[in-house]
């Protein structure tokens, strides 16, 4: 019998790799799909037609209630959420209502329609936020340090809640900083590799970043889509740290980026205050030993650097495309 999922932001850098994902194994895959004047759909257009969308919005319970009912789903996958950190301080009530609250909304829909239904929620490491201990693992308090990291801890807890006052199968994945080429362009890395494309062919000239010395937990976002699946797959739900358990600046990141297409990163990268969090989080170090030895899954598939250098890779096809786009309006 073919199983059927629900993924909410799928059209995101998780969502994408998870819709793959569950397509190989054989999966229904059904995502829900905010109505906008021009869909948003480069992460999976490669499999458009392999999905079948739900129109719908993670603040509007009711639309959700249809999509559970619609998509009757074995698994539900709740991705979606304001998931830009800066953003969450200069529209902290829109977090609320996205990262926090809609939690809850999702919960209930499968509630109502389809109580036995799996479902995973995507926590976060910048739950940890001003660490009180290294590594962080299932058991470190949280002490979030924007809008963003509290709303995320809102929709953890409530996720625990639903499974412990309804017998529902919630489970949380703590993911640490998780990286692609599909990435979207105004997180740290992306801003990075796609500048470094951009620079070296002509069509920049700097990069200007906020704290070049925070230290994060970065690993692949490919590889880390796979837990969120196994988490659905185990007996009984739980809560697992997803992280490499290596840390790397923000400055080493720069390094790598720029040094595979021969450029020195000094050169080019300019420390902007502009860019700096309101309450940096200065380091984040996963444990990841229970999703080991629970999951049996293996961290760093994907090395740092090769992580780095896919990235790069990426942004270099990007921008020659858009160069030769602008040649083209100049003959």
């Amino acid at each position: 019998m073919t199983k059927r999922a629900l993924i909410t932001g799928i059209t995101g850098q998780d969502g994408s790799y998870l819709a793959d994902l569950l397509l190989e194994k054989g999966y229904k895959v059904y995502g829900l799909r905010r109505r906008t004047s021009v869909p948003i759909l480069e992460n999976i257009r490669h499999i458009e037609n392999e999905i079948e969308f739900i129109e719908g919005d993670i603040q509007d319970l009711s639309s959700l209630i249809r999509a559970v009912k619609q998509s009757d789903p074995d698994e539900v996958y709740n991705l979606a959420a304001q998931s830009f950190v800066g953003t969450s301080w200069t529209q902290p009530i829109l977090t609320g209502h996205a990262t926090a609250l809609s939690v809850t909304n999702m919960l209930e829909a499968v509630r109502i329609m389809k109580p036995d239904a799996r479902f995973y929620q995507a926590s976060s490491s910048e739950m940890f936020g001003k660490v009180v201990e290294t590594p962080q693992r299932e058991t470190t308090p949280f002490y979030p340090r924007s809008p963003y990291g509290v709303a995320k801890v809102y929709g953890h807890w409530m996720t625990v809640n639903y499974r412990e006052s309804y017998n529902m199968f919630g489970s949380s994945g703590i993911l640490f900083n998780h990286e692609s080429p599909r990435r979207g362009v105004e997180f740290v890395t992306r801003k990075i590799t796609d500048a470094v494309a951009r620079i070296k062919l002509g069509l920049q000239s700097e990069l200007r970043l906020g704290n070049l010395e925070a230290m994060r937990d970065w690993g692949y976002a490919k590889d880390y889509v796979e837990c969120m699946w196994l988490m659905l797959q185990q007996d009984k739900p739980d809560d697992y740290v997803i992280a490499t358990g290596e840390v790397h600046s923000v400055r080493e990141f720069c390094e790598i980026a720029f040094k595979y297409v021969d450029l020195d990163y000094r050169d080019y990268v300019v420390t902007d205050p502009a860019f700096f969090r309101a309450a940096e989080v200065d380091l984040l170090q996963g444990d990841p030993t229970k999703a080991i030895n629970q999951l049996g899954w293996t961290p760093q598939k994907t090395s740092f650097v090769k992580l780095v250098q896919l990235m790069v890779e990426s942004d270099l096809k990007k921008a020659e495309i858009t160069r030769s786009e602008i040649y083209s309006l100049r003959k």
